[in-house]
């Protein structure tokens, strides 16, 4: 699958859950998702009636990042649905499955930097109105 990263050479396997691997873009740039507005999931990354989600809330965002980084089998949904520039703003403050969380931190080091503290000043500042 082009944008997704192989497994690792090292035989450790990511998973998001049991017998699934977790789905790492290979590159955080190529994640154009939207940063403001309101945006629904499709069905297949969130079951619940309740899919849409306004990314002018900080709880909304986390949320729903959490949920396409968890469910995604596919790299388009990343690149469709996640920001590269806000994951590295958020990163630190989403609950992810331990699987999912090594896996982007493995192939995307400058994941592992980030302190919670700083990330809620700026996710703050740039959900902020202008």
């Amino acid at each position: 699958m082009q944008g997704v990263l192989p497994p690792v050479s090292t035989g450790v396997a990511f998973l998001a859950r049991p017998g699934r691997p977790a789905v790492v873009a290979a590159t955080l740039t190529e994640l154009t998702g939207p940063t403001r507005g309101l945006v629904e999931l499709p069905v297949r990354l969130m079951w619940s009636t309740e899919r849409t989600f306004d990314l002018g809330d900080p709880d909304d965002l986390l949320w729903m990042y959490e949920n396409v980084l968890r469910e995604t089998t596919r790299a388009a949904d990343l690149r469709e649905l996640v920001n590269g520039h806000l994951l590295r703003q958020v990163w630190c403050l989403l609950n992810l499955p331990r699987g999912v969380r090594d896996a982007w931190e493995h192939h995307h080091g400058a994941l592992r930097t980030e302190s919670a503290s700083s990330a809620t000043r700026r996710v703050d500042a740039a959900l902020r109105p202008a």
